[in-house]
């Protein structure tokens, strides 16, 4: 991008070089209205928004799953006869975007496609006048992450990140403990989440096989990416394909630094330095099978580490360290389960900082009101708390749990982390002039 280019131009430009929509579309639902929602993208998470929709009746019935859109023929009937299945109806099916945003009747749509394709399809959906679910991450290039975040802004839309963790009792219980200063000064965050598996990559997947050229659209598919031949391998695992996600840091490390801004009470690192390779799957996959990222909070002055392996599901956690007490999970993305523990004795030789008299100090179970069960190490993906909230704020206007603007730090992490292990580099953030830098930025 030319430097006589502004932020603000780039941004306009993109959003004006999307397909064209009509704004005058847009609709309030108010408390009592049923709310139409519509899917964009077919696949595997998007099955998983509909659980969600439908685990979300118990708290709001007034909605109505209204449309399905997917390039892929196969993909959208299917996704169809799943919706009857789930809420009753069949739902109106499209191939493309904007036919289906063209709809006056629809309020709202849940974004289910490629990692590469997220931002740009929210930047359309929010200027057809809908409030949006759009599945993580937000981005996984600046500039798109600021596209976005431009359209949604400029709008008077309600938009839900799918960062679901943060609509989780137990996480905001976990925020609650670090806000109340228990932990005493919060000195590191330190989260590994593993997989024994070629995630992402199934050699025989019967999709894959199934797919023809004929029956999508791949230069849509595209959406600006490098022009390539059709790849069915690539469609359908584009995850582990460098041109069009990051994999572990698309993935699991949106989640992961989502989360860590979300108990500090902070966005974006200040620098991030990532490693690793690919250590145990040598198939066709591009991005690492293992990878690690150490991150710096300057000013909440907090190291910040994260790891993932495929080669061994061993050692899951996630642990907030402070100066006068612990918080531990022993389980990977989103676990409920956590425990306390504080430190008993601060000291070297005479220097004695404080001393709680408390004997070898045992961990607390962290609970939420009403419970007092230890909850399961792992929890379903499919969190009904997040469809809750997102359908709540659509209601009230309210900004819901997974904002714009923790979709756009979460972007901007995954990008940093991204860049540092392609390039081999530290990276920094740039606050003042939102940019990324291979230096420190001037004081």
């Amino acid at each position: 991008m030319s430097n006589t280019v502004t932020r603000r131009g780039f941004v306009a430009a993109a959003v004006a070089a999307l397909p064209s929509t009509a704004l005058s579309y847009s609709r309030i639902p108010g408390a009592n209205d049923r709310i139409q929602i519509g899917a964009i993208g077919c696949g595997h998470r998007a099955s998983g928004h509909r659980k969600m929709l439908k685990k979300s009746l118990a708290t709001d019935p007034k909605f109505d799953f209204r449309s399905v859109c997917d390039l892929w023929s196969v993909n959208r009937e299917r996704a169809a006869d799943s919706a009857k299945q789930l809420f009753g109806a069949r739902p109106k099916t499209y191939k493309y975007s904007e036919e289906m945003l063209a709809d006056p009747e629809l309020d709202a749509v849940m974004i289910g496609t490629g990692d590469h394709q997220h931002a740009r399809i929210l930047a359309e959906v929010v200027r057809a006048g809908k409030d949006c679910y759009c599945e993580k991450p937000m981005a996984n290039t600046l500039e798109d992450a600021m596209l976005a975040r431009e359209a949604v802004l400029s709008s008077k839309r309600v938009v839900q990140m799918g960062s679901q963790w943060l609509s989780d009792p137990y996480q905001q219980q976990v925020r609650d403990i670090v806000r109340s200063g228990k932990l005493g000064k919060i000195v590191s965050v330190d989260q590994s989440w593993n997989f024994s598996g070629p995630r992402w990559h199934v050699p025989k997947n019967p999709d894959v096989a199934a797919l023809k050229e004929q029956d999508t659209d791949w230069k849509r598919w595209l959406l600006g990416r490098p022009d390539r031949p059709f790849d069915p391998r690539v469609y359908f695992e584009f995850r582990i394909f460098k041109d069009f996600s990051g994999g572990i840091t698309d993935q699991w490390y949106s989640h992961g630094s989502g989360l860590a801004h979300f108990y500090l009470d902070t966005f974006i690192p200040d620098d991030t330095m990532a490693n690793g390779g690919i250590f145990a799957w040598h198939d066709v996959r591009e991005n690492p099978d293992t990878l690690q990222m150490a991150s710096t909070f300057k000013e909440k002055q907090v190291l910040y580490t994260y790891s993932t392996t495929f080669g061994s599901s061993y050692g899951d956690h996630t642990i907030i360290r402070g100066t006068r007490g612990s918080l531990y999970s022993p389980g990977g993305e989103g676990s409920p389960q956590w425990w306390y523990i504080e430190e008993n004795r601060s000291a070297w030789g005479s220097n004695v900082v404080f001393d709680l008299h408390n004997g070898k100090a045992k961990p607390q179970l962290v609970t939420i009101p009403g419970s007092t069960d230890t909850p399961p190490v792992d929890q379903d993906d499919d969190l009904k708390y997040h469809t809750d909230n997102w359908l709540q704020c659509m209601r009230s206007r309210k900004t819901p749990n997974g904002s714009i603007e923790t979709g756009f730090a979460h972007a901007v992490a995954v990008v940093m982390a991204n860049r540092s292990y392609r390039e081999g580099r530290k990276m920094y953030w740039d606050r003042k002039n939102e940019k990324i830098l291979d230096h420190p930025p001037a004081a």
